[in-house]
């Protein structure tokens, strides 16, 4: 059963202002979120991660850089996990999109919510998912696998694992360089982690044998 990291990309100046960045090209890490990256690298040091994954966004890039630097790994990109496709809402701030009758939806019915001229979290969710399966199909049952990526399809992941209707979905949360670990089988998943901030304990502690 591997072990799924699933990593959200460090503070930008778009999630700082509380914006939609979406797919917009050139969203890279501020200051803070360059030091959130770094402390995830530091705090998972310890944790024998076999391979990092990305969205192809420079904001998640930028977040792997150092966890894939300190293990002489390179950082796979991985285009299913992309954000989720906000369509005409992306750059846009929240509390003017607060202000619509669709974010209601957004938020409290997501299965028959639909973003202007963008994704459903079904057409999302599979997306992610599809990625995350065909990650998981080219690595050893006691890989851990890295994958950083974006808040809703982190939340949507874990959603769709742990067996939970994609309308409670956003119940979940996600911040900035947090990381949610997912153990994986054939016969289901178990959610180990979610919503984590550094120091991390991912792995069974080794007993100390009696003297």
């Amino acid at each position: 059963m591997p072990i799924l990291l699933l990593i959200r990309h460090g503070e930008n100046d778009f999630t700082k202002k509380h914006k939609l960045a979406g797919h917009l090209p050139e969203v890279h890490l501020n200051e803070r979120g360059q030091k959130q990256a770094q402390e995830l690298a530091d705090a998972l040091k310890d944790v024998p991660i076999k391979a990092i994954y990305s969205s192809p966004l420079e904001r998640a890039r930028e977040t792997a850089a150092p966890i894939a630097e300190a293990r002489g790994l390179e950082v796979q990109i991985e285009t299913g996990l992309i954000e989720t496709n906000v369509g005409k809402w992306q750059g846009r701030s929240l509390a003017m999109l607060r202000l619509q009758k669709r974010w209601k939806v957004v938020q409290h019915a997501p299965s028959r919510a639909q973003f202007p001229e963008g994704e459903t979290f079904y057409e999302c969710q599979a997306r992610v998912v599809a990625a995350l399966d065909t990650i998981i199909q080219k690595h050893r049952p006691q890989d851990v696998i890295a994958c950083v990526f974006h808040a809703d399809p982190i939340k949507l992941a874990v959603s769709h694992y742990i067996g939970m209707p994609l309308d409670h979905f956003q119940r979940l949360g996600c911040d900035t360089a947090s990381v949610s670990a997912l153990h994986i089988g054939e016969m289901g998943a178990i959610l180990i982690k979610l919503n984590q901030r550094p120091p991390f304990e991912f792995l069974p502690k080794e007993k100390k044998s009696k003297a």
